[in-house]
C-alpha cells in the first residue's frame, strides 16, 4: 500500500528539493508526496517581521486541509512552524520538518550551528533547537547568513547555495560540531561544502520522521 505525505511549501522550488529527498531515501512506491505552494504565507510573514496571527490562522487552516487524503502532513516552512506546535492533537500527523532536523543535530549533544537564509525564521529556529537541545546538552547557535536570501529572491539559485555553503563551511572551523541548514531550501548547498563535516539537512530528517510517524 502506498502511503502519502502532503507537503505545504512557501516556494515552489522546494518540490524539487523534497521529490529529490524522496528519491535519495529510495521510497520507490511505497511513499508519495502531494505538494500545495503557497508563497503568500512567507511573503506575508516577511512584510509584517514575522508570524501574525491572521497567517498563523490560514497556515493551520491550510494543513488542516491538507489530511484529507493523506497519511501525514509536512510543513516545510521553518517560519511557520510554531503553528503546528499550537495544533491540537490530531488523526492524521502534521509535522514540521525542522523539528526532524533539529532533533539529528542536537542528538550528540557538542556545538550545534543552525543556518537561517531568512530573517523571520531565525527566532523560531533558535526557540525551537533550544528546546530540543535542552533534552541533550548541546549548546544551540542560530545564525543568519547574509545575503543569501536576497540571492534567493532573485532568482540565483547557485549563488544562494553558494553563499550558504561558505556559511556552513566557517561554522565548521570555527568549532561546530554540527551545522544545521535550517531552511529546506538550502539542502542543495551540503553537496558544495569543503570540510569534512557535512551539514545536516532537514527536507530528509523530515521524511524520514513523516515515514516514522504514519507507521507508529
Amino acid at each position: 500500500m502506498t502511503r502519502r505525505i502532503a507537503c505545504l511549501h512557501t516556494a515552489s522550488s522546494n518540490v524539487e528539493v523534497f521529490e529529490g529527498a524522496a528519491r535519495d531515501l529510495d521510497l520507490g512506491e511505497t511513499v508519495s508526496l502531494g505538494h500545495t505552494v503557497r508563497a503568500d504565507l512567507l511573503e506575508d510573514a516577511e512584510k509584517a517581521g514575522g508570524l501574525t496571527a491572521d497567517i498563523a490562522e490560514r497556515t493551520r487552516a491550510a494543513l488542516l486541509a491538507l489530511c484529507d487524503g493523506a497519511d501525514a502532513v509536512l510543513l516545510t516552512c521553518s517560519t511557520l512552524g510554531p503553528v503546528v506546535e499550537a495544533l491540537p492533537p490530531q488523526t492524521i500527523p502534521i509535522l514540521r520538518v525542522d523539528e526532524a532536523l533539529a532533533e539529528e543535530a542536537v542528538q550528540d549533544a557538542g556545538k550545534v550551528v543552525a543556518l537561517c537564509a531568512v530573517e523571520t525564521t531565525l527566532e523560531p529556529t533558535r526557540t525551537l533547537f533550544e528546546r530540543v537541545a535542552g533534552r541533550t546538552g548541546a549548546h544551540v547557535e542560530a545564525r543568519l547568513v547574509p545575503g543569501a536570501w536576497v540571492a534567493f529572491r532573485g532568482g540565483d539559485r547557485a549563488r544562494y547555495l553558494a553563499i550558504v555553503a561558505d556559511a556552513a563551511d566557517a561554522a565548521v572551523r570555527e568549532g561546530a560540531s554540527k551545522v544545521a541548514l535550517a531552511q529546506a531550501s538550502m539542502a542543495g548547498a551540503a553537496s558544495l561544502t569543503r570540510t569534512s563535516e557535512k551539514p545536516l539537512t532537514s527536507p530528509t530528517a523530515g521524511l524520514q520522521a513523516a515515514i516514522k510517524a504514519m507507521t507508529n
